[in-house]
């Protein structure tokens, strides 16, 4: 008879642990089968051409009015998608498509001081809502230096002519998406950014 119950007790839990297992959150972090690349990325110099860096005016003075404002700097980046499998015998459906939903900038610099609201800017994060199917390109601009930024330590001391007169940092951006069947993509991009109180012609 303890035979027969202990059969009975196993028949119960198995299901209801493959069903605790179906439900598992974690089924989500799986590995999509689509990949983002993370093509190029780049910023402007100070005459508003594009450039392999970005140079930050912690104080733009208006050249007429000489009234300053602090401003907030966009940098482009540019997204592709494709397969893992590029010889998949299925090919591409519309679940394999990325959405870009977030991306989070850090700082650092090449001389070890990396202490937030000190040597560099916080860390921050922004929030998009971009589509890159498998096989095309995608252009997009984002925020990669808050204005607020410019109103702390240690951009503040530059705006105010103190420190150097020039801070230079990498920003590193990772960006955060899905595919279509909800599967996390990330991809990283890295820009060196050089912070001054530069003259406004």
């Amino acid at each position: 008879m303890s035979k027969i119950k202990t059969i009975l007790t196993i028949m119960v839990i198995v299901p209801v642990v493959f069903l605790l297992c179906s439900c598992n959150p974690v089924v989500d972090e799986t590995r999509s089968a689509s990949r983002l690349i993370l093509e190029n990325i780049t910023g402007y110099n100070m005459d508003e051409q594009i450039a392999n860096y970005l140079e930050s005016d912690v104080l733009y003075v208006d050249p007429t009015t000489q009234i300053g404002t602090i401003r907030a700097d966009a940098a482009s980046v540019s997204f592709s998608a494709e397969l893992l499998d590029p010889l998949s015998i299925n090919g591409p459906s519309s679940y394999n498509d990325i959405t870009i939903t977030r991306y989070i900038v850090s700082y650092f610099r090449s001389d070890g001081k990396n202490v937030e609201g000190v040597d560099i800017p916080y860390s921050f994060e922004g929030h998009l809502s971009t589509n890159v199917s498998i096989g095309s390109s995608v252009d997009l601009t984002f925020t990669i230096v808050r204005a607020i930024a410019k109103d702390e330590p240690p951009l503040v001391n530059l705006q105010m002519g103190r420190g150097d007169g020039v801070l230079t940092a990498t920003a590193k951006v990772d960006f955060y998406g899905h595919d279509q069947a909800n599967r996390n993509v990330t991809a990283t991009g890295y820009l060196t950014i050089h912070f001054a109180n530069y003259a406004n012609d």
